[in-house]
């Protein structure tokens, strides 16, 4: 059978490509196909015999609009827009496809192509429609990343070349992913780098700047040229992300300056945006997301970087250019406000986004709350559209994921909760793309492993109010396809659920970051379970991304006391993670048995099943001892002799513990290369050094010895021995606040608490501090008006006093820094030249703070200690006895029990 196919003129890349893939199908059926180049109007296609599709989009197709206005075409459900597409048999056999715009058209072919593959043919009557997705970019990103670091190159620094990146270059791998994300509806695909301009651009003012030689350049230029026109015609933006400020190495040697830039420079300025106006003259189909915080200090200078040099850049690349769309610019709302900055942009860039991570760097609940849903609400309100970003997945390393549910409600909450319209969604093995890390050669690639990630948050970026039951036969179907039959399907789809319970829930309760320093599935020790704070707990974890509940030393605490529990417990989360994970490992075994295609891989997915249950019954048995240790702490009061039974039922969980990962360890030593895909001292927990602890088979030792000491310790306490760190401590005497009075309007006083916000914008909070200040009443101010301009603070006092001041231990100039005798030989007249508390504050991802102490006599007097942010912490009384220390925190004290896991001496 002969079909006739016809396109608007003017068709684009996206069109052309969508008719390649219809034809395609088309062939396989057996069909005749002719592509005429004329378009066809009111009257002159029905001359044409043969049965007709016609591809157009309702802008710019003279045809589509007259049959819309003669009312041969009508939509039963609302008009395609944008991406939305209308499929439709009309008389006069004509079968159209009518995209909102050519990305539409292109979904249409594609969604035609697929029918016809099923059937067999093409179907006698159609009027299919899909609404225009509910999530404007939707889309996975890639690394330009290693997973060790370069020195003197630092984090994220890798210039392009194919002994780093051989994957970058290999043109059938990329069709291979951009095909299937095309077929999955994406359509953006970020690539991130530190500083990749300095490998795709050349800047003739500063030729010094290219990390690459003229060969790798000329390589580069042209493999990302071919890139970007390749996932053009797939309806994809590449979106290149970079970090701010970086600058080339071979640059900085030259000028002499810090790879990371904290503030513009002229030249840093100048070299940045002639970089962005090259990249954007050079790739017209590609857009810019850009970190303004961490080098950068994007509270005080993100929004003049913003404006007057990347987004100056991206004017000055559009000069002379004929664009039909802006390129997207995206602002990652990490580590800086980004509020006041898309401010200012807005009026500025009509294409302009914003981002900021959905769960942190993990993947850890559907009903994210607190302040960081307000700060999505916020950046959903503004003048841009707002991206959710799933990343990094660090509670999911380097398993298998597949709980469709899961990532069905992730989406409904991004769009009800957070308001967010946009999707970035991170590989689930990012530093070591495109590989994944089971223990087979050759390597398994990601987007085959992992196929079912992808195609899951496509899909519900596309609409995450699709219907359950339609979404359960949708899943058996494309299960069916893959494992050879629906007993498999439908037994896969329990455990793929359940089992993707079991790592979210134990990371939101029991971690101590979501963020990219822990590796949930290498464990925890008893220190890090019973005292957190000696380890920077991130307080976001469960106060943002994890339901209302209770971590280990609260749940102990009103237990003890008889009060009443509050939301999930850890005894909800152990007990449910483990009938979870039976329940997976039940199911996958069922499905195992009528498996008939791709066999070796679903053989893998049962092994990381398997995995999971080891580990999460290993997690449920050390909270189990970690719960009596507290209950131990709580009931003794210091008196370490007494119920020392409940250590000795601590000690045996934590053998139970010691059990399951040793099976977890045999497991893996035979399925996986590594646990985490960041192998560098980033990673702190369970233990520093991602690389040398990367296998449970390097953290085994770490619990046997852990266990060891335990057993030990309990018997020493039972024989009515005490450890030196118990018999030897000092007592520390608390600082005595004294009255003032404060008539600065411009800064405020706070009580110093755990978790006090030390400045009055910012994110700087006490994590844990010494006991001899807490408490104290002090005065907090903006830390950017600190950083750019000072700070003045009118006091009056009716008796002498010592103002407690704290320095950030940190060159950074936006620290204030202590002034030193060799400059102003006024520095120490009021005394406190040096500190009396070294390291008496530690902050989260802040430099820790040490505490000087400067005499004022009584009455009225003005604090002007010059540029730079610093704290006031407090006023006490200038008889005070002052003992210098270095501080070490309640955290790393007798009571926080850490010498119960250590090798202790006895008396």
């Amino acid at each position: 059978m002969k079909i006739v196919i016809s396109m608007q003129e003017q068709a684009t890349s996206r069109m052309l490509h969508g008719c390649q893939l219809l034809s395609e199908a088309l062939r396989q059926c057996n069909y005749e196909i002719e592509q005429l180049d004329e378009s066809w109007d009111a009257t002159s296609y029905r001359q044409q015999s043969a049965y007709k599709i016609f591809i157009g989009t309702r802008q710019s197709s003279e045809f589509i609009k007259t049959l819309e206005e003669q009312e041969v075409l009508l939509y039963h459900t609302k008009a395609p827009e944008k991406e939305g597409f209308y499929v439709a048999t009309l008389p006069g056999n004509l079968l159209v496809v009518v995209g909102g715009n050519d990305s539409g058209a292109l979904y249409g072919m594609q969604d035609l192509a697929e029918r016809i593959t099923k059937l067999g043919a093409v179907p006698s009557f159609l009027a299919h429609s899909e609404a225009d997705p509910q999530f404007v970019l939707r889309g996975p990103a890639l690394g330009l990343q290693k997973t060790e670091i370069e020195p003197p190159r630092r984090t994220y620094e890798y210039p392009i070349t194919p002994t780093r990146f051989p994957w970058f270059y290999d043109k059938q791998l990329w069709l291979q992913f951009l095909d299937m994300l095309c077929s999955q509806r994406s359509n953006v695909l970020y690539l991130w780098s530190g500083h990749p301009f300095s490998s795709l651009v050349k800047v003739k003012e500063y030729p010094e700047a290219l990390e690459v030689t003229e060969e790798e350049f000329a390589r580069n230029v042209e493999t990302f040229t071919w890139l970007t026109k390749e996932a053009d015609k797939r309806g994809i933006w590449i979106v290149l992300n970079f970090y701010n400020i970086h600058i080339p190495l071979p640059f900085a040697q030259k000028h002499g300056l810090d790879l990371h830039q904290p503030q513009p420079l002229p030249i840093t300025a100048d070299y940045t945006r002639k970089s962005v106006a090259a990249f954007v003259r050079d790739y017209p189909n590609a857009g810019l997301m850009l970190c303004l915080g961490e080098a950068l200090q994007g509270s005080i200078y993100g929004t003049e970087w913003f404006t007057e040099t990347i987004l100056a850049g991206v004017f000055d690349g559009l000069e002379d250019t004929n664009r039909k769309e802006l390129p997207p610019i995206i602002l990652r709302a990490h580590a800086i406000d980004a509020e006041p900055v898309i401010d200012k942009a807005a009026p500025l860039y009509p294409n302009l986004y914003t981002e900021a991570k959905y769960n942190g760097e993990s993947l850890t609940t559907w009903t994210p709350r607190g302040e960081w849903v307000q700060k999505h609400n916020r950046l959903s309100s503004m003048q841009s559209v707002h991206i959710i970003n799933i990343h990094i997945l660090a509670n999911l390393e380097p398993f298998r994921y597949g709980s469709v549910s899961f990532i069905q409600k992730s989406m409904q909450a991004a769009k009800y909760r957070q308001k967010a319209n946009g999707l970035h969604v991170y590989p689930l093995f990012f530093w070591d793309w495109p590989y994944s890390a089971d223990k087979v050669e050759p390597r398994v690639k990601q987007m085959d492993r992992d196929w079912i990630w992808y195609a899951a948050w496509a899909r519900y970026a596309w609409n995450p109010d699709r219907d359950a039951d339609t979404e359960q036969y949708y899943w058996i179907e494309e299960f069916t396809e893959r494992f050879g039959s629906r007993e498999t399907a439908t037994a896969l789809i329990t455990a793929y659920d359940a089992y993707g319970e079991c790592a979210p829930r134990l990371l939101r309760r029991f971690g101590i970051t979501e963020g990219n320093r822990q590796t949930l599935s290498l464990g925890m020790t008893l220190s890090q379970l019973t005292n957190p704070d000696r380890y920077s707990p991130y307080k976001g974890l469960w106060e943002d991304h994890a339901p209302q509940g209770e971590k280990i030393e609260l749940y102990v605490r009103r237990e003890v006391a008889g009060q009443p529990h509050v939301g999930e417990t850890p005894f909800d989360v152990i007990e449910t993670v483990e009938k979870l994970a039976d329940t997976a490992w039940l199911a996958i075994q069922e499905a195992q048995k009528y498996v008939t295609k791709n066999k070796v891989e679903f053989n893998r997915l049962v092994t990381d099943i398997e995995a999971i249950r080891y580990m999460s019954f290993f997690y449920g048995e050390k909270v189990r001892a970690a719960v009596q240790i507290m209950m131990y702490k709580q009931l003794v009061k210091d008196d370490y002799l007494k119920q020392t039974e409940l250590l000795e039922q601590a000690v045996v969980h934590l053998e139970n513990s010691m059990a399951w990962f040793e099976k977890l360890t045999a497991l893996t030593e035979n399925t996986y290369l590594y646990a985490n895909s960041m192998l560098t001292k980033h990673r702190k927990i369970p233990m520093p050094d991602g690389f040398k602890y990367k296998h449970w088979a390097d953290v085994l030792p770490v619990y046997e010895k852990e266990l060891n000491n335990f057993r030990t310790n309990v018997k020493h306490l039972k024989a009515g021995k005490l450890p030196q760190q118990v018999t030897s401590q000092e007592k520390i005497e608390p600082y005595q606040q004294v009255p003032f009075k404060l008539y600065s309007n411009n800064v405020e006083t706070f009580s110093l608490e755990k978790e006090t916000a030390m400045f009055t914008d910012g994110e700087v909070f006490a994590a844990s501090f010494a006991e001899e200040i807490e408490g104290l009443t002090g005065i907090r101010f903006s830390r950017e008006v600190a950083a750019k301009e000072g700070v003045t603070i009118e006091f009056e006092v009716e008796q002498p006093v010592r103002v407690l001041v704290g320095y950030f231990n940190s060159n950074d100039p936006q620290w204030l820094q202590v002034p030193q005798l060799d400059v102003n030989t006024h520095a120490d007249d009021r005394g406190g030249l040096h500190p009396i508390l070294r390291k008496a504050i530690k902050n989260s991802f802040y430099p820790g703070v040490n505490v000087h102490a400067f005499l004022y006599e009584a009455g009225r007097h003005t604090l002007q200690l010059g540029v730079g942010a610093y704290a006031v912490l407090g006023f006490i009384d200038a008889d005070q006895p002052l003992k210098e220390r270095d501080v070490s925190p309640f955290s790393e004290r007798a009571q926080a029990m850490d010498w119960l896991y250590e090798q202790s001496s006895f008396s």
